[in-house]
């Protein structure tokens, strides 16, 4: 049962997060606005895009990117002041150990917790699509880092295709080559001169097509020059675009659904998203840890005052989040596995907060 004093303090603590969520916001709008304007000026972007798509799906972005630094700020923040009022003292007097003391922080951390958790897997990808779909429409018109010369692509494990140009405006390609193989063996080869993508149809036309089969009984040969047929592919366009964000844009079923799909091709490319789909649920549970460091810290009266106390705790925020990235390389560098890449930090902040509280005030 939460009594009086863990109502104080939990209240205390969302105020002072939401509080803290809402400056931090006002002056991330402003700094990217600042640093867009001319942009939107020269671009034919609408005010009702900027305002309704771009901003409202900025703003949940940087939400749930600082949000572990957000709980972080809040938790030092409000407990040096109750430190240096001597609430946490008077608490202390009254009976209350540190570790009952933890027990409100960590029941406004859950519910913070299962913010972020919803917010990562589900409702921040969904404002992604319609942020970076204006960001790469006006913004940043070149960021598709999509390949097109000289392509390897799997449309299963078994089935590889090579292309030696592709045109994204026409959705078409240049020496185009396919390869069957069964037990290890090249069974069937099929080749054209240019591969163009009907998009009503879905499929792909062949034009000065070849195809070669192999089996026990010799090799068959069909040419086609002058001709063209049309097929069906496990390709499209949309398999030559690769954006920086592209993972951010997908729902986790879609993450899921998109993973599965690539290993189904043998593609194997697969670290980023698995990377990705791994730090949601990660990220979440920072703010668990973050508390726990956030209540050490600022527990306690210290010479240098609330200031000295957040100035430490933002900077092993930021510690945190230097390794964070350190690792998401390592995961994708396959140094490290994408697991145990993205949760390596919070491990070794695990280990930072057992001891800042085995050696709190009690």
């Amino acid at each position: 049962m939460l009594k009086k004093i863990d109502h104080y303090i939990i209240g205390k603590f969302l105020r002072t997060f939401f509080f803290t969520v809402l400056i931090f916001t006002m002056i991330s709008v402003v700094i990217d606005f600042a640093e867009k304007v001319e942009k939107f000026i020269e671009e034919p972007i609408t005010t009702y895009e900027i305002a309704f798509g771009y901003y409202p799906n900025f703003i949940l972005n940087i939400i749930g990117i600082l949000w572990p630094l957000f709980t972080l700020i809040a938790v030092i923040f409000f407990t040096s002041r109750m430190a240096y009022s001597s609430e946490v003292i008077s608490i202390f007097n009254a009976g209350v150990s540190f570790r009952r003391l933890m027990y409100p922080y960590m029941v406004a951390a859950a519910f913070i917790a299962a913010l972020h958790f919803v917010g990562n897997h589900y409702f921040i990808p969904e404002g992604n699509k319609t942020r970076l779909d204006l960001t790469y429409k006006y913004l940043h018109k070149n960021d598709d880092k999509g390949k097109t010369q000289d392509v390897h692509l799997f449309l299963s494990p078994d089935t590889k295709v090579f292309i030696h140009n592709f045109y994204k405006l026409q959705s078409r390609a240049n020496k185009f080559r396919l390869e069957r193989f069964k037990d290890h063996q090249l069974v069937y080869i099929l080749k054209a001169n240019s591969a163009k993508w009907l998009e009503e149809e879905e499929k792909w036309r062949l034009v000065n097509y070849e195809i070669r089969t192999f089996d026990e009984r010799g090799e068959d040969l069909i040419i086609g020059n002058g001709k063209q047929i049309d097929t069906t592919l496990n390709l499209t366009p949309q398999d030559f675009v690769d954006y920086k964000e592209q993972h951010t844009m997908m729902t986790t079923p879609e993450l899921k659904e998109y993973i599965n799909y690539l290993n189904s091709r043998g593609a194997g490319n697969t670290k980023k998203y698995e990377s990705e789909l791994y730090r949601r649920t990660a990220a979440a549970c920072t703010n668990f840890i973050l508390t726990i460091i956030g209540l050490a810290i600022a527990a306690r009266k210290v010479r240098g005052g609330r200031g000295l106390q957040l100035a430490l705790g933002i900077g092993l925020c930021a510690i945190f989040m230097f390794l964070s990235q350190f690792s998401i390389v390592f995961a994708m560098g396959n140094i490290l596995s994408p697991l145990l890449g993205i949760w390596m930090p919070n491990i070794v902040f695990s280990f930072i907060a057992l001891y800042l509280v085995l050696n709190a005030q009690k």
